[in-house]
């Protein structure tokens, strides 16, 4: 193995060393700074507010923080922001200890934390194709949905042992030398392994104007348009069932607490087994075969949600069922996701990577609580089977339209090859 592969080798694992440690702290900051506004304040509505605070800088800034890592080099971006992190984090615990911790400062640092870590998750996510070879992109954007996955199941977790047993002064010390660590790592990466330099012109150009160049880029190329378009609607229709997982199995089938948390961690549970598979697989050949099979099966599962409300099924029954359907829930979106991320990743120059991934994730939690609004109302006024159902049907029939034939054929030419004209020599 070349000295080049070798760095590469060394980049896919201090990648997902990286993505781990930050994503798990953030992960553990999120739980345990909800659990302490709703004991401090015991009101729902200020655990909204800091819900908000997690969603809406993303909305607004990620094209920004797109243009960012396109503009400037990205090791700089990623180790700058992860830094400010760390100073972001450090300025809490300061103010806690001089002053006591109040829900402001909580929604602040919130923001600010939201903020910082969605130009390093920019910045990382548009580098892959710098850091590891061309045949270690699915590895590298399958570990990425894996660390993601492990830390929605594990940061609650820890989250909720720290919280329930040390200060909080102590769990943000933990937060620190979280991201400490991951800067030491970051810092011994070399983000121009692989991948091209900008031109002369790029360099001039302002910053509306690259961020108009991105969003241009998008509209000229029919393939991530229709990328970008599949990834708004999973997102969308994810909504129908964060909000009705709960009502559903909560509310209307009175699942006792502790198998509804059995229940939703399995989700993540299969998104992690999506990731592993994907980690070990060879590349994908057709990426959108994938992303149209997954979809298809997650539109089905939607639909099959709502069978313990139509069947009679034991209570242990539809524990095990929904357990099941949660599994194959989580591993079909990381069926669809993975796909779409090692695609995006081939396909869009390097010039332009992180103004894609910018508006995608712009556009993605740009829905969210519009979807999760009006997925509100239609439970509350049609109630689960007269809203999952219609749903489901609706994204079957998306998913088909959006990866017609046309679509695909265009995507991979190798699935639909021109018909050749046989002429057969007729003999008298």
């Amino acid at each position: 193995m070349d000295v080049k592969l070798k760095r590469a080798t060394y980049h896919l694992w201090t990648f997902a060393f990286s993505k781990f440690i930050s994503s798990f702290g953030n992960s553990i900051y999120v739980f345990a700074m909800s659990l302490f506004i709703l004991t401090m304040t015991g009101s729902a509505m200020n655990f909204a507010i800091n819900m908000i605070c997690t969603i809406l800088p993303r909305t607004i800034l990620a094209p920004f923080a797109g243009y960012i890592a396109d503009r400037f080099p990205k090791k700089g971006v990623v180790l700058s922001s992860q830094v400010v992190s760390l100073l972001i984090v450090s300025g809490l615990l300061a103010y806690t200890i001089t002053s006591g911790l109040s829900v402001i400062a909580i929604y602040a640092t919130t923001a600010l934390l939201t903020i910082s870590q969605m130009f390093t998750g920019v910045a990382f996510t548009s580098s892959i194709t710098r850091l590891v070879d061309e045949a270690r992109i699915q590895k590298a954007t399958a570990i990425n949905q894996m660390v993601v996955s492990f830390s929605t199941i594990g940061g609650p977790i820890i989250g909720g042992m720290l919280f329930a047993f040390s200060p909080i002064q102590v769990f943000l010390v933990i937060f620190i030398i979280a991201f400490f660590l991951a800067v030491c790592v970051e810092a011994t990466m070399n983000f121009t392994l692989y991948g091209s330099e900008r031109t002369k012109e790029e360099k001039k150009e302002n910053m509306w104007q690259g961020m108009k160049a991105g969003f241009l880029f998008i509209h000229q190329q029919p393939i991530i348009r229709t990328i970008v378009g599949m990834a708004l609607v999973v997102n969308f229709f994810t909504g129908a069932l964060l909000i009705g997982m709960p009502f559903i199995l909560v509310e209307t089938l009175q699942i006792d607490t502790r198998h509804f948390g059995i229940i939703e961690g399995i989700l993540a549970g299969g998104a992690l087994l999506g990731g592993l598979y994907f980690s070990i697989k060879k590349d994908v050949v057709f990426p959108l075969m994938n992303v149209k099979q997954g979809l298809l099966a997650f539109s089905c599962l939607m639909t099959l949600f709502v069978l313990p409300l139509i069947v009679f099924i034991p209570y242990n029954g539809i524990v095990i069922f929904y357990s099941m359907v949660m599994l194959l829930i989580g591993f079909s979106i990381t069926y669809v996701n993975t796909p779409i991320g090692v695609l995006l990743q081939k396909r869009v120059s390097d010039q332009y990577k992180g103004r894609v991934f910018g508006i995608l994730e712009t556009g993605a939690t740009a829905l969210m609580p519009l979807s999760f609004i009006l997925y509100g109302f239609m439970y509350d006024f049609l109630g689960p089977i007269g809203t999952l159902l219609p749903s489901g049907v609706l994204l079957l029939a998306v998913t088909l339209y959006l990866l017609r034939k046309k679509i695909m054929s265009s995507a991979h030419p190798e699935l639909h090859p021109p018909k050749t004209k046989i002429v057969e020599n007729m003999y008298m």
